[in-house]
């Protein structure tokens, strides 16, 4: 079966699952979009390594892996997205140490979150991603009457961007603030480890560049 190459678009706020997210794929050769309901964790832990900037004080549970797998000289070479059952997508780490494969399962957001951690590209088999894959797109309308509370989709598809949903009154607090008051804000955030906070102020910070 024929293998197709997948890149993260980004990762908003589910709004028919509570505490979910959305990870939006892309494939590299084309349009089509592939979204996978992840946990809040796990959708933190993505966003942390999209983020190169948010430093955690210490390591997260894929950073862990990471260190470990560094130690005992072990490579996560690909990650392969090679079943979708009810709904469910089912993943594969392609491992190597000494020369010797492996393959682990995993779940899909944990298997995404080491690969960014290693480097390694995420593929799908041609077949999921036909049965899948969606076109997203928004017409102008549509984006001023979304612009507050919901996602445009034209940020989403921007490379290597991380959204989410805000309240209006949470963005309206952070536009509120000085970027100096933003910035001590975003180090309260690291320290205390309240990473989607950080990542909230972070695209704050960024807007004001």
């Amino acid at each position: 079966m024929s293998l197709v190459r997948l890149k993260i678009k980004g990762i908003s706020y589910s709004q028919t699952q509570n505490g979910a997210y959305a990870l939006i794929l892309n494939e590299v050769e084309g349009d089509r979009k592939l979204p996978i309901v992840i946990g809040a964790f796990e959708a933190q832990s993505i966003a942390i390594a999209l983020e190169k900037e948010i430093k955690p004080p210490r390591p997260l549970t894929h950073d862990l892996f990471k260190n470990f797998a560094d130690r005992f000289q072990i490579v996560v070479k690909q990650v392969i997205i090679h079943k979708l059952v009810d709904g469910v997508f089912y993943s594969s780490i392609i491992c190597e140490r000494e020369n010797v494969e492996e393959i682990i399962d995993a779940r899909t957001s944990d298997a995404i979150a080491l690969a960014l951690r290693f480097d390694a590209p995420i593929f799908t088999y041609k077949t999921i991603l036909d049965k899948a894959g969606i076109f997203l797109k928004f017409s102008s309308k549509e984006k001023e009457e979304d612009d507050n509370d919901s996602i445009v989709v034209d940020e989403i598809l921007q490379e290597g961007e991380t959204v989410e949903i805000e309240s209006s009154a949470e963005a309206q607090g952070y536009r509120e603030l000085s970027l100096e008051e933003l910035h001590k804000e975003l180090d309260k955030a690291v320290a205390n480890e309240d990473y989607e906070k950080a990542a909230k102020l972070r695209d704050e910070i960024s807007k004001r560049k």
